[in-house]
């Protein structure tokens, strides 16, 4: 099933983003979008069938859906409004799986927080295999390199829930790698480095897909996990990677460079003083990304 309706466009859980610029548009032309833009235009809402469901953390469910209709697509980083037949108010998640998961079989995955929003308390409670619900894409947050675009290196900066989108961006920029790699063509990815803080490692989600694709690319893909309330014994296959404390301004200013877009999604405070941080470091504004999450 396949639905045509208007919508009215709004950034994504708070998302201002200078995407556009980043590979393709001069400043001039940025849009920063906030949940009082006011802009129309028609976007597919397609069926989705949950074809898988798990615990992610103590805290997080997360979600496989089958979305059939060919006309569904996203970029890497953007979410969906989420529609529950017989809930009312509609859920708003970001995509945490590649767009080449999306074209090989049709599938897309969310990783949702337990809230006390209905949706979340949906997924949380009453959702099962076979559940039907229907998905809208949405979002300026993303990372939608095209061929011809200059190579860049890729800090991606994640709170908590907020390693979802980044998370979505880095399998994208994998598959990339994958591609250039085997076939010598397409997208020429630079370094990709993740910096990701949680409470504690049980928080930390999708560990090892994320040092899976640090393995499979040692000299390509990076990560430091950051833990802020850690009591229990941290892994000795997880140690190499944790630092105890929150990520810091120094962290981030090391990674800077003229090829080098960031990219930062997590609680208002953390992506405010990062934003504000690496403006002050003259990192130009088009090379920043943000989305916020509440």
């Amino acid at each position: 099933m396949v639905v045509m309706i208007p919508r009215l466009l709004r950034g994504s859980v708070g998302a201002i983003c200078t995407q556009a610029a980043l590979l393709r548009l001069t400043p001039s032309a940025l849009r920063h979008l906030t949940r009082s833009s006011i802009v129309f235009w028609f976007q597919v809402v397609s069926a989705a069938k949950v074809c898988g469901v798990a615990s992610e953390s103590p805290s997080v469910k997360r979600l496989r859906l089958l979305v059939a209709d060919k006309d569904f697509s996203f970029k890497a980083g953007q979410w969906v409004d989420f529609f529950i037949p017989g809930v009312s108010v509609v859920g708003g998640f970001s995509i945490c799986s590649s767009p080449r998961l999306l074209e090989q079989e049709r599938m897309i995955e969310l990783a949702v927080k337990h809230t006390n929003h209905p949706p979340a308390l949906w997924i949380h409670n009453q959702c099962t295999l076979d559940s039907e619900v229907a998905v809208r894409v949405g979002g300026e947050f993303f990372f939608d390199p095209q061929p011809t675009d200059a190579s860049r290196n890729l800090v991606l900066i994640a709170g908590g829930v907020g390693i979802n989108p980044l998370l979505s961006i880095l399998r994208h920029a994998a598959d990339l790698h994958r591609e250039w790699a085997s076939k010598g063509r397409g997208y020429e990815m630079g370094t990709v480095r993740l910096l990701y803080s949680a409470k504690d490692t049980s928080e930390l989600l999708f560990k090892k897909n994320i040092l899976d694709l640090v393995n499979e690319f040692p000299e390509k893909i990076a990560c430091s996990f950051h833990v802020t309330k850690q009591t229990t014994q941290i892994s000795a296959d997880l140690r190499p990677y944790i630092t105890e404390g929150r990520i810091t301004e120094k962290e981030i200013r090391d990674y800077i460079s003229k090829e080098t877009l960031f990219y930062i999604c997590g609680p208002p405070p953390m992506t405010d003083f990062f934003s504000k941080e690496l403006e002050s470091s003259r990192v130009p504004r088009e090379h920043i990304c943000f989305e916020k999450w509440w």
